[in-house]
């Protein structure tokens, strides 16, 4: 009897393909006379498509983070005779599917070209922050591809936006996604971003970048990390596009003032 918001962020990798049809039916029931709250264009085809949730009970929110926190990311951002870096950050769950991120990046390194180590730089590096129950597995892949020395796992931290300064290119390989805070902290930082194309990732990013989202196969994100590699204009032209894109849709005061609207409405 009790007015309420639910708020749907994803699912589960039970469901990264289909919906289980108990869920949908539990759903359609349960939520129907609430609102419910979701932060990508994808859960809200799914709710009203699927689930049959009325347009009025759906309500589409973006996911807003605090932009400043990242603005100096570019701005630091200086390779002088060092590794070029590709970099995630992520929980290490099955669903992001590190081990796709792992396995092209070993194809990026077996298979670079001149171009991408000249005279007196050091070859591509990759850094994966976050943690998690995949940890063992992944580091132990990155041995079997004979890339350990090339990888840095550094765990969880708080001090993630030194890390996106670091980065010259973002990757997410995930095989399920809606609305990634990673991707926003990446483009809010100047960066390009490699992606597999789930969820709203490709209407996030600035329309330049789209090029590089790409289908869940390890030698196509190999493919496409390598072109950005070997491409110093091309890693500053997306990155550019994409802080602007940040900033004109997914500033937090945005997403502050929706949410507030709601809880009025709701009370």
């Amino acid at each position: 009897l009790t007015r309420h918001l639910h708020v749907v962020d994803g699912f589960g990798p039970e469901e990264r393909e289909n919906q289980i049809q108990r869920r949908v039916l539990i759903r359609r029931l349960v939520l129907s006379h609430g609102k419910v709250v979701v932060p990508s264009r994808t859960l809200e085809t799914i709710a009203t498509k699927v689930w049959k949730l009325g347009p009025k009970v759906v309500q589409y929110v973006p996911n807003g983070i605090n932009l400043r926190r990242f603005s100096d990311a570019a701005a630091v951002r200086q390779r002088t005779n060092q590794a070029l870096v590709i970099g995630t950050i992520a929980a290490l769950r099955e669903e992001k599917n590190l081990g796709r991120l792992l396995r092209a990046f070993a194809m990026v390194r077996r298979d670079q070209p001149p171009r991408l180590v000249p005279p007196r730089l050091v070859p591509p590096r990759l850094v994966i922050v976050g943690d998690g129950a995949e940890r063992p597995g992944l580091t132990k892949l990155a041995a079997d591809l004979g890339i350990a020395d090339d990888v840095t796992f550094a765990g969880q931290r708080d001090d993630i936006e030194s890390f996106y300064a670091d980065f010259d290119v973002f990757a997410l390989t995930s095989d399920t996604e809606q609305m990634p805070l990673s991707v926003i902290e990446a483009m809010a930082s100047g960066l390009p971003v490699v992606s597999t194309d789930v969820g709203d990732v490709r209407a996030m990013l600035a329309p330049e970048n789209g090029p590089y989202v790409g289908a869940k196969d390890d030698a196509v994100i190999a493919g496409l990390l390598t072109r950005l590699l070997s491409d110093p204009v091309e890693r500053d032209r997306l990155g550019q596009a994409n802080r602007a894109q940040a900033a004109r849709n997914f500033d937090q005061a945005a997403m502050f003032t929706a949410w507030s609207e709601l809880w009025t409405e709701a009370g």
